[in-house]
């Protein structure tokens, strides 16, 4: 293991880079995947923006490779630059960006912002909260309900309503 640790620096020296060696002027490419279906494959696009754990990013061509773990939120997608973006709210999961400028998105749960019905929002924030004040301390049920406050919560911010 501690040869691997010595060799890195050499390997970083050597192969040193801060984008990927895919041309900008190619653009980038596009996979978002849904359990379910496919929203996007191989889809031309000028530019995602994802809520990434450590907090949101975006991505363009040539951006360094990347994976990421999804926390719930909006994915932005630019078609073309200039354009308005494409919102979808993601409920979490991966997001993985190669060096040949192909960004792969994999949620367990997307749906595009307009068609987010603001008072199912409110009331799957109020039972989810009745059911975590409810739920006993440590159980399975309390940490169901959290994880269902904190989607709804987000979901509500991404559509500007108070939960």
């Amino acid at each position: 293991m501690f040869a691997v640790r010595r060799a890195i620096p050499a390997v970083r020296a050597a192969g040193a880079r801060s984008f990927s060696d895919a041309a900008a002027a190619a653009g980038m490419t596009l996979n978002f995947s849904l359990p379910h279906r496919s929203v996007y494959f191989e889809k031309s696009v000028d530019r995602v923006v994802i809520p990434g754990m450590e907090g949101v990013y975006g991505i363009t061509a040539g951006h360094t490779p990347i994976v990421s773990e999804m926390k719930p939120g909006v994915v932005d997608i630019v078609h073309a630059a200039g354009e308005e973006p494409e919102k979808y709210f993601v409920s979490g999961g991966i997001a993985i960006t190669h060096d040949n400028s192909l960004t792969e998105i994999s949620a367990i749960e997307a749906v595009q912002l307009d068609e987010i019905d603001g008072d199912a929002v409110k009331d799957s924030f109020a039972k989810a909260k009745t059911a975590f004040d409810g739920a006993e301390a440590g159980s399975m049920e309390k940490a169901e309900a959290q994880i269902q406050m904190e989607v709804s919560k987000e979901m509500a911010a991404a559509i500007g309503v108070a939960v």
